[in-house]
């Protein structure tokens, strides 16, 4: 079920002017802090929060929030003063583990974690690369979009990681992946911007769109990138590939 956008009507206008442009200096910051180690990261400025590369972002203020795990304080203060957020036209990216129950089965437990552990990792690279920002991990499916303001291209941005997270995962390589993904994305207008209270507050999208690339997944076999007729027509793929109603 689609969830109904939260309204700030102060703070809207503030969003469009945002998420319709590219931020320069934001695109910037992001490919710095991207080659900086390691994961997890702050999904909306990519600084990274453990090892040498969190020791060099806790130096000018950016550490990883106690409230909001998957931002900065530096972010977190930002979005805290406003909160909303608008439509926009952008690419949703989905992927998801095939077979994760009998995967689950197979292996022991602390293996099975390992597993999902590198996973969200790569997973993770792949989507900061391409200039995106990690929605969410629900399960084993990554939830991922490509706004305007984190540059131009969306779709092209969006089926560029979800080639990268199957190459990641060994898709391509002569004894097969290490684990079966299968990968979805779609184009359209999605409301984005910030839900939670009091001091919480999360990044995320809202809208039919996010449905519809939802369902393209579940039909995506291990392998598989399902782009949907708008996404490729944004993209400008080749018109002889395989169609699927």
């Amino acid at each position: 079920m689609t969830r109904t956008p939260p309204r700030n009507e102060l703070n809207e206008e503030h969003w469009q002017a945002f998420l319709e442009r590219p931020d320069v200096m934001m695109g910037m910051g992001r490919r710095v802090f991207a080659h900086l180690p390691s994961s997890p990261r702050c999904q909306l400025c990519a600084s990274p929060f453990v090892g040498a590369g969190g020791a060099v972002m806790r130096v000018i203020g950016k550490r990883q929030s106690p409230g909001n795990p998957l931002m900065c304080t530096s972010c977190e203060k930002q979005l805290l003063k406003r909160r909303g957020g608008a439509e926009v036209e952008s690419s949703l990216l989905f992927a998801d583990v095939r077979g994760s129950t009998q995967l689950g089965e197979r292996l022991a437990p602390a293996a099975f974690r390992d597993t999902l552990a590198r996973y969200y990792t790569v997973a993770s690279d792949a989507v900061i690369a391409n200039r995106g920002i990690v929605d969410k991990f629900v399960g084993d499916e990554l939830v991922a979009t490509f706004p305007p303001f984190l540059g131009e291209n969306h779709a092209d941005r969006a089926v560029a990681a979800a080639r990268d997270v199957l190459t990641a995962t060994g898709h391509g390589d002569p004894n097969g992946p290490w684990l079966p993904v299968g990968a979805a994305v779609h184009t359209g207008r999605m409301w984005f911007g910030t839900v939670g209270e009091g001091s919480h507050v999360e990044i995320t999208v809202l809208g039919d769109v996010v449905n519809t690339t939802a369902r393209l997944v579940a039909a995506a076999g291990a392998g598989e990138i399902l782009v949907s007729a708008d996404a490729a027509k944004a993209v400008r793929l080749d018109a002889s590939l395989e169609r699927r109603s």
